[in-house]
């Protein structure tokens, strides 16, 4: 190997390194107070200094099954379009009251297929269904690539978060909704008490 060779490997080496030594993952626990249980908080980055993010083009899927949306709360980043999929042996309808989505209404269809509505702005839609009043389910876009839905125990993760200081939000569709300032150098937690 030359002496040419051994500097460029060794070069990119380094800047291999550096580029994942400067993504951390941000992580840590949401308890909600008054809630079934910890689950369907959303966190997220509200925004990065002088970035600006290309939404992805892969459409995100919720189920229609045995009267639910499955998941009941999707996060996405505003730009990318959901599918909503009719997994039950009868007609289905989505739509939303919310003005931040154009209160679309994609009509009625049977099992098996899909249609598809693309949330071009931050938002939090409630999704319902106008054959099954009892159904709701709710999509939250946000201006980030940067966010993660709770499990039941309230853990949630977002890797590959670039090293700054941000402002850290929480939403959950029965309690209020949260925010705090973070500053991300390495793998870091943040925890957060939600209630009513």
């Amino acid at each position: 190997m030359t002496t040419r060779m051994r500097t460029a490997a060794a070069m990119f080496a380094v800047l291999l390194f550096a580029s994942h030594a400067a993504a951390a993952k941000l992580s840590g626990t949401v308890t909600c107070k008054g809630a079934r249980d910890n689950s369907d908080a959303v966190v997220y980055i509200d925004a990065i200094a002088g970035k600006t993010f290309q939404p992805p083009t892969a459409a995100v899927n919720v189920d229609q099954k045995q009267l639910a949306f499955v998941p009941h709360v999707v996060a996405v980043q505003a730009g990318t379009p959901v599918e909503f999929l009719n997994s039950d042996p009868f007609l289905h309808n989505v739509f939303s009251p919310d003005a931040c989505c154009d209160k679309f209404n994609l009509g009625s269809w049977p099992q098996g297929q899909k249609k598809s509505y693309t949330f071009k702005k931050e938002c939090v839609a409630t999704l319902l269904c106008n054959v099954h009043p009892e159904m709701e389910g709710f999509v939250v876009a946000v201006p980030t690539p940067y966010f993660a839905v709770t499990d039941k125990t309230g853990k949630w993760s977002i890797p590959d978060v670039p090293a700054g200081k941000y402002t850290l939000k929480v939403w959950h569709p029965k309690l209020k909704g949260t925010s705090k300032s973070v500053e991300v150098t390495a793998d870091t937690t943040a925890d957060f008490e939600i209630t009513r």
